[in-house]
């Protein structure tokens, strides 16, 4: 494979090994274009290089990054006041006008499968007062700003301008103010870091990170027991209880934001993957009607899939995000089990005999995402939906997705602000590009009602009353069977004896977590 190497002048004198570190991830990054495409395995690995303008707390409250202050100047107008001294891996000056640069850039980023413009839409104007100040003009109040200023990597006009993705991924453009900089990057295998001795934040743990992708799990567990990797993550729910009783070994763990959820073709007359049973097309696709989707939720087992596909390391799932975060409905509970209605209701939408439907999904992205592919297959068969399961490797299934190609596929989104605005514009928004809506929007959902409800909870500056926005536009989608959620992972890593790592509900693994300790 084609390594691509940067010549570092300050990698010259020797590396200490005993601060080098390496990590396995079990998540495929396709890029280290920060602004390509809003995927976790991405944003964690170009977090090592690139910083924010707000930095989440342990709750995902904004603190203090690029910005070392921000203030509310009126609903529509927010002030941010930049850390003065922060400098590119380059020595280039981080300015006002670098934020405004990024603002300008991330809706254009060509081929994005999923855009970062979700945090960027809100804003009609990026005002630059000084250099170490500037202003954000929204189109309406806009009370997540700085939420969403935790999601947005800036990058710098002097090495972005001009650049394309490839110029991120061959190293020529990866140049930003993180806590690492770039040595060299493999696609699809690994990248390896080195400090920054100048970060804001202060000395980080490790001189050199290797940060591998194993997508494998018995590979990236046995690489972690030859001592050839310290931390992975992707721990499988089958292993955790015989990894923590390992002396070797120690076991990190918290629950997630992940919803994962199948999103279903509801939209074209004919869907691709879906025949009757002796393979010959349909002449209408069943997937729009909402008694079809209804009762493909209905058939599957939730609780029964947790406890013997996750091992017991998930909640069922009925809504968007868990029980405790905002806009969580404890009224909207996960679908029960009920085979007999399900097959009611396939009756009443004129398949008694049920269908024949591929089920796609990734084989190497989420915690168990074959063997959940497999589960489902087989509850759906108790109903009459024979299927046809296809996991394929996440790089090839995103791209794929992004292009429509399947009738319904296994994905999963979390949030990076604590509330449900992401999954609700990305995934359920009627898709509307010149908004940043429905980037990620798959099953191609619409409903008028929900995109009012979403606007108005997006413009809503009361925490209390934009809450019980959120929840009447999940409780509308979720109705519609806008998408059929499984289940809350539970995020799961394990390192090496003498190496301690800061769980995180955000799933990403960070080098910056990593520390030596018991």
């Amino acid at each position: 494979m084609r390594r691509i190497a940067l010549a570092l002048a300050f990698l010259a004198a020797p590396v200490a090994r005993a601060q080098d570190v390496n990590i396995a991830v079990g998540g495929a990054f396709t890029s280290l274009d920060p602004h390509f495409h809003n995927l976790t395995p991405n944003s964690a690995l170009t977090q090592h290089l690139f910083d924010r303008l707000l930095e989440p707390d342990a709750n995902l409250r904004p603190q203090p990054g690029l910005a070392e202050s921000y203030r509310a100047l009126s609903p529509t107008s927010w002030e941010f006041k930049l850390r003065p001294g922060i400098r590119f891996h380059d020595g280039t000056p981080f300015t006002a006008d670098d934020v405004a640069f990024t603002f300008a850039r991330v809706p254009n980023v060509a081929g994005s499968p999923a855009s970062y413009a979700f945090f960027t839409r809100p804003v009609r104007e990026v005002v630059v007062v000084d250099a170490l100040t500037l202003r954000l003009e929204t189109h309406a109040p806009a009370p997540l700003i700085p939420a969403m200023m935790q999601g947005l990597p800036m990058i710098g006009r002097r090495q972005g301008e001009g650049m394309t993705t490839s110029d991120y991924n061959s190293g020529r453009a990866a140049i930003g103010t993180g806590p690492y900089r770039l040595v060299s990057y493999a696609p699809g295998d690994r990248a390896v870091f080195a400090r920054n001795a100048d970060w804001y934040g202060g000395p980080v743990t490790w001189n050199r990170v290797t940060y591998r992708f194993i997508g494998n799990d018995s590979a990236r567990l046995a690489a972690l027991k030859a001592g050839d990797v310290d931390l992975i993550d992707q721990v499988p729910t089958r292993d955790v209880a015989d990894l923590a009783r390992d002396g070797r070994l120690t076991v990190f763990s918290t629950p997630s934001l992940r919803n994962i959820y199948l999103y279903l073709d509801g939209w074209r007359e004919q869907t691709p993957h879906v025949t009757d049973h002796q393979g010959r097309p349909l002449p209408s696709n069943p997937l729009r009607d909402v008694r079809v989707r209804r009762a493909l939720s209905l058939a599957i087992n939730r609780a029964g899939m947790v406890a013997q596909v996750m091992d017991g390391q998930a909640a069922p799932s009925g809504q968007l995000l868990p029980a405790g975060a905002v806009g969580h409905d404890p009224e909207l509970r996960p679908d029960p089990h009920d085979p007999e209605q399900a097959r009611r209701l396939l009756a009443e939408a004129g398949y008694p005999q049920g269908f024949t439907v591929a089920l796609h999904g990734p084989n190497d992205r989420y915690v168990n995402d074959a063997q959940i592919l497999q589960a489902i297959a087989q509850m759906w068969a108790r109903i009459g939906v024979r299927v046809r399961v296809e996991a394929l490797p996440s790089s090839a299934y995103f791209s794929r997705t992004a292009r429509d190609e399947f009738s319904i596929g296994l994905l999963g989104w979390g949030t990076g602000t604590g509330e449900p605005d992401s999954p609700l514009a990305n995934l359920l928004a009627t898709i509307d590009p010149s908004r940043g809506r429905g980037a990620s929007n798959r099953s191609r959902y619409s409903n008028p009602r929900f995109d009012a409800a979403l606007d108005r909870a997006l413009a809503t500056l009361d925490l209390a009353e934009r809450e019980a926005v959120y929840r009447e536009a999940t409780g509308i989608a979720i109705r519609d069977q806008a998408i059929i959620p499984l289940h809350h992972q539970v995020n799961i890593w394990a390192a090496r004896r003498g190496f301690t790592y800061a769980p995180r509900n955000d799933e990403r693994t960070l080098a910056m977590s990593l520390t030596r300790g018991p």
